[in-house]
């Protein structure tokens, strides 16, 4: 399987070799490889627990490996965007000062000096989210949210950013939003590996996918990797994959059983026009009228 390559010079930014990692004595990933290289966008898929959010932290440098090693180029400068479901969004900072806080390296004075400050400001207009700026955060939109943390790191001048789940719990209309921002970041030769659930919406539109469940399955284009077989040995679950405008759209491939013919198990046979009637010897009657017959006897 052929994984794509930024044209160009290529240089590898980070790589994993054989890469064994987990919490205490359990394993979460398991002889891992890959490697990021400059300008890449890579998106990585995989069921929940599958250890995406620990590949992002091993390659952030946060997460201990027990096996394998891991290699950055010297004087790497990496940004991580968590989820944003984890941020304490009642924290009392506006936009402006939550942006200014991430500007800690070689920083002398508790206030922000005025080439922080109008740095601040360019990576907020660059967001579009300038006029956003005196706004308390916990009065911001999913959307808004997750560019204020894109804005944090930003300012940080990453050469590689990392993202977890940067599209969850938002909408059509602002994961649209999202992956567009991202990729005008990427033309601007930003590298960027995120983590996803969503295949279609976000995946398939990516020039790399890394499909990983504990161990990576499938690495390459998303022709390559978005299918059936890789994609039922990811989450262990049948999906069908169709090609819409050159691009793989993934359905389950779950059917329901069609319905039972009969709704009763056990259906009465028709009638047969030439029997005999059949007559009780007393008519069963149900309920209150049974129990007034029984009385005038």
């Amino acid at each position: 399987m052929t994984v794509p390559r930024p044209a160009g010079a290529r240089q590898e930014l980070i790589g994993l070799a054989g890469v064994t990692c987990g919490y205490a004595s359990d394993a979460v990933l398991v002889d891992i490889d890959l490697a990021v290289h400059s300008g890449e966008f890579i998106g990585i898929v995989g069921p929940s627990g599958a250890g995406k959010t620990t590949a992002l932290r091993v390659l952030a440098g946060s997460m201990h490996v027990a096996h394998g090693r891991v290699t950055r180029r010297p004087g790497l400068r990496m940004a991580y965007v968590p989820q944003v479901e984890t941020i304490n969004w009642s924290f009392p900072v506006t936009v402006r000062e939550c942006v200014t806080m991430a500007r800690v390296d070689g920083r002398r004075l508790p206030w922000a000096s005025r080439a922080e400050r109008a740095q601040v400001a360019a990576v907020l207009g660059q967001l579009d989210i300038g006029d956003l700026a005196d706004r308390h955060i916990r009065e911001l939109s999913g959307g808004q949210q997750q560019r204020v943390f894109i804005a944090r790191a930003l300012v940080g001048e990453p050469e590689l950013l990392l993202m977890d789940e940067p599209t969850s719990g938002v909408d059509v209309r602002l994961r649209h939003e999202i992956l567009h921002l991202l990729d005008d970041l990427h033309a601007g030769g930003l590298a960027i590996v995120l983590s996803t659930h969503d295949l279609n919406g976000i995946a398939a539109h990516l020039p790399r996918v890394v499909c990983l469940n504990r161990a990576v399955i499938g690495d390459g284009v998303p022709q390559d990797v978005l299918t059936p077989d890789v994609l039922e040995r990811t989450y262990g679950a049948s999906m069908e994959v169709l090609v819409h405008g050159g691009m793989p759209v993934v359905l389950d491939g779950f059917r329901r059983h069609p319905p039972h013919p009969h709704p009763h198990p056990h259906p009465h046979p028709h009638p047969d026009p030439h029997a005999e009637p059949h007559v009780h010897a007393e008519p069963h009657v149900h309920g209150e009228a049974h129990g007034r017959s029984e009385a005038r006897r």
